[in-house]
């Protein structure tokens, strides 16, 4: 595993914030902040898991998804939000640890 960026629950609008439709959720770019922090903003019916919303999550790359989350507490199974990209959501101690597969990684 290899660290990727802490994500941030807040309430108020970020710049360049992306809309993620299936996420219900507007997201900013970790890798252009200089701390890799990820600014993330739920609408109020987003699907995304409580943990998820409520709390600061970390994320880490991992090589093979499927292997990553096998035997973990998964609070969202593998998804695609975005070409090239598989993530998942563990929970670790009570708090959501985001798994990342990257195309070609």
């Amino acid at each position: 595993m290899k660290f990727h960026h802490i994500g941030i629950p807040v309430n108020e609008k970020k710049e360049n914030e992306t809309y993620l439709e299936d996420a219900g959720a507007y997201i900013t770019d970790a890798e252009a902040d200089p701390y890799r922090i990820e600014w993330l903003r739920f609408e109020d019916d987003s699907p995304m898991p409580k943990p998820v919303r409520e709390k600061t999550h970390v994320a880490f790359e991992v090589d093979d998804l499927e292997e990553a989350v096998r035997d973990k507490d998964v609070i969202l199974a593998p998804v695609s939000p975005m070409k090239g990209l598989k993530i998942a959501f563990i929970l670790h101690e009570e708090i959501p640890v985001e798994l990342m597969e990257f195309e070609n990684a």
